[in-house]
């Protein structure tokens, strides 16, 4: 009975917005920028002249419009609006290939939808590699009723950054033999980074030059300015296209209660793990001294590290402009600590009042990552299919009765009891094509996510992995193989947490599960931008019928074959 009450205030209060929703409409134009975010030059994609983009600020209910003006010279460009689930509105997902065509340069699209569930949120680019370059943003939806009771909030959006351009990493990935990037040179808070010298340096004997800023430096650390005895949100989100990171504010405390737009029951930890697609809220609570400042790091896990930590300062109001913060930096936990890392992700539940899953699901789904290999070229793979965009959307293709494209045809949806996680793959060939798998409305599907060895050596690597258009339950995680029948039994059918990203660890398994209740077709991948690019996704359809009768702008599929059935219709 809780759970049908919760729900049902929470569409009373959000509905009880909309009857007065108003309308959040912004034009943007998207270009690059010469830029220093780590306090060396180099070009970002910028939104009307700003990196990262514009803050969007909405609440429940409210109708975003955002008019995108594509002022790039040469390519395409589309924004995903990363924890909407775009109910009604699947073609306004921003993904390239499969809710929509690229917006081609000189041209404007409209993406015209509601922001149905508040939470902490962003934005940023779904073609190619230009998230790594720099195209996103915070997104904050706030509720019509706030239940967490606070005095002040802060936005940490974190990401890592190259020296090499995404286009030189592009085609560095696809070619055979494939060139790795590297980790990346820099990690930055809201943009900022500093790559040839440390904040901290005073505090250290590693020989680091400290870092000395000019006014209005593009690389200066954004100050955290707080009062004593007062309590604080942090909203926090990872739009890094590597690395696996860790938050930790020195001195300070940090209680956990919001995860990918979803209260969670409270805890309290003294860091955080966060993965690429991730979000937060955490709670600080400010001690009694009025002059004193603390250093907020951020650093690498998952991978080993060459990569500095990035740096801020957590003030309080008294502290006098020059002083700076006696203690070092929190250190990071050792990058591959995965029982520390599995151990953090175990402690999300659900707050009080949320919807527990289904009992039972109706179809079970596995699917298998694997590093393989097609004609010399390393591609990563999901049940021996590595993922292409095509170019005619599929939502395009689904609603126009394209059936002639073989790219339609879903792939194996069973484990392989035969193949062996914990070494390289046997037979390391594999195909490439769209990874769609179709799905009836209303009913329940678990997702069982298993992690193998990659080509070479024994490694197995962390993979955050994202769901458009939806939220889901997180029934658990495991060590090596899969067991149907029997690891099951171990699930978490009582609270839950509710995310849209989660991740698989090394030689591991997460299971998952959602309900199709969204027309639509959704993007469902790795959220690590070079493993997307070497095809590591799949594609969710659910209510194809329902698609088919859609109402989709023309303007979002004029290209491939939904281009010419468009110039095409009412020809005789």
């Amino acid at each position: 009975m809780s759970v049908i009450v919760w729900w049902l205030v929470t569409v009373v209060l959000v509905a009880v917005h909309s009857a007065s929703a108003r309308v959040v409409e912004l034009e943007w134009e998207v270009e690059y920028k010469f830029w220093w975010p780590d306090c060396k030059e180099g070009i970002v994609m910028a939104i009307n002249g700003q990196f990262p983009g514009p803050t969007i600020d909405a609440v429940a209910g409210d109708i975003v419009i955002i008019h995108l003006t594509n002022k790039l010279s040469t390519e395409g460009v589309v924004i995903h609006w990363h924890g909407i689930r775009q109910r009604g509105t699947p073609w306004a997902d921003g993904a390239a290939g499969v809710t929509q065509c690229p917006i081609n340069p000189g041209e404007t699209f409209t993406y015209n939808f509601t922001v149905d569930k508040p939470g902490t949120h962003f934005y940023h680019g779904h073609y190619g590699m230009q998230r790594s370059a720099g195209l996103y943003g915070m997104m904050i939806v706030r509720s019509p009723k706030e239940k967490l009771r606070y005095d002040g909030e802060f936005n940490l959006l974190l990401s890592d950054w190259w020296h090499q351009s995404t286009h030189s990493q592009e085609l560095a990935l696809s070619s055979s033999p494939m060139r790795w990037i590297g980790e990346p040179q820099s990690l930055l808070i809201n943009g900022r980074g500093q790559f040839n010298c440390s904040q901290a340096a005073y505090l250290s004997n590693e020989g680091k030059r400290q870092c000395t800023f000019r006014k209005n430096d593009q690389c200066a650390p954004e100050t955290l300015r707080v009062r004593p005895n007062k309590v604080y949100r942090l909203r926090i989100a990872s739009t890094t296209a590597l690395a696996s990171l860790n938050l930790a504010v020195e001195g300070h405390k940090l209680e956990v209660v919001e995860a990918d737009g979803n209260y969670v029951k409270p805890f309290t930890v003294d860091d955080i793990d966060i993965y690429s697609g991730e979000t937060y809220s955490v709670l600080l609570r400010t001690h009694s001294f009025p002059t004193k400042k603390h250093f907020i790091s951020v650093g690498v896990r998952g991978r080993k590290p060459n990569t500095t930590q990035a740096l801020t300062v957590l003030s309080y109001v008294d502290a006098p402009e020059s002083a700076r913060p006696t203690l070092p930096p929190p250190v990071t936990p050792r990058w591959d600590d995965y029982n520390r890392s599995i151990s953090f992700s175990k402690k999300f539940f659900a707050a009080k009042g949320y919807p527990k899953p289904p009992k039972k699901s109706d179809e079970q789904l596995y699917l298998l990552n694997t590093q393989n290999l097609i004609d010399g070229h390393t591609k990563w793979a999901i049940n021996n299919v590595s993922f292409a965009v095509t170019a005619t959307p599929y939502i395009g293709a689904i609603r126009y009765g394209l059936n002639s494209l073989n790219y339609l045809k879903s792939p194996a949806k069973e484990l392989v009891e035969s193949y062996d996680i914990t070494k390289p793959p046997v037979n390391p060939a594999t195909t490439k094509s769209s990874g769609i798998y179709k799905f009836p409305m209303g009913i329940v599907v678990d997702v069982i996510l298993q992690n193998a060895n990659v080509l070479k050596g024994k490694i197995s690597e962390i993979h955050p992995w994202h769901l458009h258009g939806h939220d889901f339950w997180v029934l658990g995680y495991g060590d090596g193989k899969f067991r149907p029948g029997i690891d099951e039994k171990k699930y978490n059918l009582k609270n839950p947490p509710l995310r849209n990203t989660v991740a698989l660890y090394p030689f591991g398994w997460t299971a998952l599960r959602y309900v199709t209740d969204n027309p639509g077709v959704w993007f469902f991948h790795c959220h690590i931008e070079p493993h997307l690019h070497m095809g590591m996704g799949v594609v969710f359809a659910e209510g194809v019928d329902q698609i088919a009768k859609m109402d989709i702008p023309d303007e979002a599929l004029g290209c491939g074959l939904t281009r010419k059935w468009l110039m095409n219709r009412g020809r005789n």
